[in-house]
Order: C-alpha cells, then structure tokens, then sequence
C-alpha cells in the first residue's frame, strides 16, 4: 500500500504523526505487507511545524500520482481555499481510484475539490459549521468520529485520526490484525459514539462512570445473552432511565447500538480466527439465528460473513 501523506507549513507533528504511526506499525509488527509511505508538500523542498520543527527533503506533488491512498492529515488553521492546483491533483487521485483521506480539517481541501458534494462528512467539531457553511451541497455530520464511503474517508478532530487510520486497517488487514496493533499503540480499537462526547459539557459523575465501565466489561463477557437494557441497568444499579441517560453521556451512542457493535466485532474475530460454523458464530456472538447475523453483517459492512471469512481469515497452523 502506497500512503502520500500531505505536509505544510505550520502543520502539527502529532497530524504529521498520527497515520504514519498506525499504518507503519502494521509492517514493523509483521501483520501485513509494508505501507510505504511518503510525505509531500507544495510549500517547498521543506516545512516549519507548529511546534517549529524543521523537516526537509520532503516530496512534491508528483507524489501522489503513484499513490494508493491519498492523505491530508490536516490543513490550514486560517482553512483557506484549495488552490487550483492542489483541488486538481486531488480529483486526478480520486478519478484513478486512489482511495482519499481527510483527517480532521484535511476535510477541508476534499470540500474545495467536490468529492464530498452530495455526501455526508465531518471534521473538527470547531470548525464543522464553516465546513456546512462553505460547501451547502456537504452534509455535515459534527458528531462522527468518522465517515467512510469506501473511496473517500473524513474523521473528527485530531485524536479521531488514530480512529480513521485503525478502520482503515481493518478494512485492509481485518479485525484481529488491526486490534494487535491497536493494543500496541495502547489504544482503544474501536471508539464508540461521536465527537459530540468531546464538545464543551459536563462529563459523567465519577461513580456512575465507574460502575457503567463494570457493566460494558460484563455485557462484552456476556454477548451470547439477550442483554437487555432491563439488563445492563440492573447490573449497573440503575434505574431503566438512569441507566439509558448516563450510558449516552457516557459513550455517545445507545445501549442497543453498542451491543450490536461489540457482537459484529465479536463475530469478526470468530470469522478470522476458528473454522466455526456461521450458525456457531451467529449463537456465541448473542444474534438469534444465522439469518439476523447476515443481515446485520452485510449492512454493516456491505459483505457477507463467509467473503468476509475468506478475505481475512488467519492461519492457525
């Protein structure tokens, strides 16, 4: 996988940082084929950081031209327009298929050049009403961490990049390789709920947070039982209604929604790691019957449990 990670002056190494970090470790940990990857710029032979940090020698523009996946990690504070130029590199990408990335406010240049006309996008929470404002025909949604529509990605604000380049992963190596390195970097391998949870509002109360973290780790141990709301409240000591309030202040999303998460995720692992029956799979990750599981796996992800087994399946010899 060819990564061109776009570079400018006055960039912060942790943008910089963030994709070349999650996508070379798949290589140095020896979970996939190596992603080469190669920063450029329009700014010159080389770029001052936010931080003031030099980096010379990097590429120029030609370098996307060759690239598998195209990345603009950030952009400019001021979020001026993409020139001319850049907008067309941008569509030339897209147009070969190379699949193209805006992390954080690297939405931005994606607006300016129409891939995001007609679809939905997010970036930084701070800057999403300028980005609905300046491109009408974007709909934009302030509570993602990320979107994907397969050939263009956008995600939320700076620590969501990690989020983005980890779902990359998955969609290229699977769900096991992607957690390994995840546990790696030690972070989470998935984050549930959007950005909304990060925007200026109270936080959780310490001891209800505490107990809610006791009972996501008993649902995730109990995913083959029906788990229901009644269900997780009582483990947790709550009332239905407090228990529902402060699971959404506490994860973004509702109880329903994350247990459907975490048995897709549960039925990924089996896929990848056992040679169980779809039907077998299906019990232990908590659907009621093969059927519901494909159907929830196919609109999730847009395949089929056996195509996706065959995709990713890892050796156990």
């Amino acid at each position: 996988m060819r990564v061109a990670i776009h570079a400018f002056d006055g960039i912060t190494m942790f943008h910089l940082a963030a994709p070349s970090l999650v996508f070379g470790e798949a290589g140095r940990m020896g979970l996939s084929d190596v992603w080469t990857m190669e920063f450029w710029t329009e700014d010159g032979p080389g770029i001052r950081t936010a931080e003031g940090v030099a980096i010379e020698n990097l590429g120029t523009p030609r370098v996307p031209e060759a690239a598998d996946l195209l990345v603009f990690p950030s952009w400019h504070s001021d979020l001026r327009l993409a020139g001319p130029v850049l907008v067309e590199l941008i569509r030339r990408a897209h147009s070969r298929h190379a699949r193209v990335v805006g992390l954080c406010l690297g939405a931005f240049p994606l607006a300016d050049s129409g891939l995001l006309d007609g679809r939905s996008a997010v970036t930084h929470w701070a800057a999403a009403t300028e980005l609905a404002s300046r491109r009408p025909s974007v709909e934009v949604k302030s509570d993602a961490l990320y979107i994907d529509h397969g050939d263009v990605l956008t995600s939320a604000g700076t620590a969501s990049a990690i989020d983005a380049c980890l779902h990359l992963l998955r969609s290229e190596i699977g769900a096991v390789a992607a957690s390994a390195i995840a546990r790696h970097l030690v972070v989470a391998p998935h984050r549930d709920g959007g950005q909304a949870q990060y925007v200026d509002r109270p936080l959780p109360e310490p001891e209800s947070g505490a107990r809610l973290g006791g009972t996501l780790d008993w649902a995730i141990a109990h995913l083959e039982e029906s788990l229901t709301v009644d269900d997780l409240a009582g483990h947790a000591g709550m009332s239905r209604r407090n228990f529902t309030r402060r699971f959404g202040e506490t994860t973004g999303t509702t109880p329903a929604k994350w247990i459907l998460a975490r048995r897709l995720d549960s039925s990924r692992r089996f896929l990848e790691a056992t040679d169980w029956s779809i039907d077998r799979i299906a019990r232990s990750s908590g659907f009621g019957s093969a059927i519901t599981f494909r159907q929830n796996f196919v609109a999730k992800y847009g395949t089929t449990p056996t195509s996706y087994r065959q995709r990713f399946r890892i050796s156990v010899d």
